[in-house]
């Protein structure tokens, strides 16, 4: 594992896919952060205002034939962040992951996480409030400062680099099964009443029924009838903005 540190950059993850696309070769276990970042973007195009303090940071897995599939990593990088961030808390059962990708404190987003693919690699662009938390007009934030001291961006570097590592090596060696049974151990319990917008313009409601065996979001209706959402947003109806 390596960091490194910029200063400054318009998104980490645009630096890694600039490489790639130069054909230069970026190795697993490297990580790119910036201590600012003025272009940071966000999942189905928004953007990502950063705060100084903050990791704001991307790394990159290259997958092969017999990897889970790739979509599956946004599950693997919601658990290490997930993991890392576990540690610095006093009270951890405030802590859960939203699918797909976020990661909220006391129903407040914490984190976000956006996976962009290059032919057979991701890179996986990963936020995480530790000192502030950017005003969103959609949801509620909060940073590890809200509720205490936070950790240092290196440390708290440092502890995430080392919780996906572990996370990656799980999901090549034991696969969905292992991964799925984990992240729901950490998110929101089966039944919890949700609102899903899949991209068209309708919004379903019903509640949250666990994942499918590919990591889909099971929605199951009011008339019982059960959806797998592929992709979208979802809003906790009890608790979260």
């Amino acid at each position: 594992m390596a960091f490194e540190f910029v200063e400054q950059t318009g998104s980490t993850n645009a630096d890694l896919l600039a490489r790639i696309d130069a054909h230069e070769h970026v190795p697993e276990g490297y990580w790119l952060a910036a201590r600012k970042q003025d272009a940071g973007r966000g999942r189905q195009g928004r953007t990502w205002s950063d705060g100084e303090g903050n990791f704001m940071g991307s790394t990159i897995v290259h997958c092969s034939d017999h990897c889970p599939p790739k979509h599956s990593l946004a599950l693997v990088t919601a658990l290490a962040v997930y993991e890392a961030i576990v540690p610095f808390l006093a009270e951890p059962e405030k802590l859960m992951l939203k699918w797909p990708n976020d990661v909220l404190l006391s129903g407040a987003k914490l984190a976000g996480i956006l996976l962009e693919a290059r032919v057979d690699s991701v890179v996986i662009g990963i936020g995480v409030n530790l000192r502030v938390a950017p005003e969103l007009p959609d949801r509620q934030t909060v940073a590890l400062a809200h509720i205490g001291v936070p950790p240092a961006l290196e440390d708290f570097a440092a502890s995430l680099a080392k919780t996906f590592d572990a996370e990656l090596e799980r999901w090549r060696n034991f696969g969905l099964d292992t991964l799925i049974r984990r992240w729901l151990a950490a998110a929101h319990p089966v039944g919890t009443p949700v609102s899903v917008h899949d991209g068209s313009a309708d919004i379903l409601t019903g509640h949250f029924a666990g994942l499918t065996a590919e990591g889909a979001l099971r929605l199951r209706l009011a008339n019982g009838e059960e959806r797998a959402i592929q992709a979208g947003d979802i809003v906790i109806d009890q608790g979260e903005p």
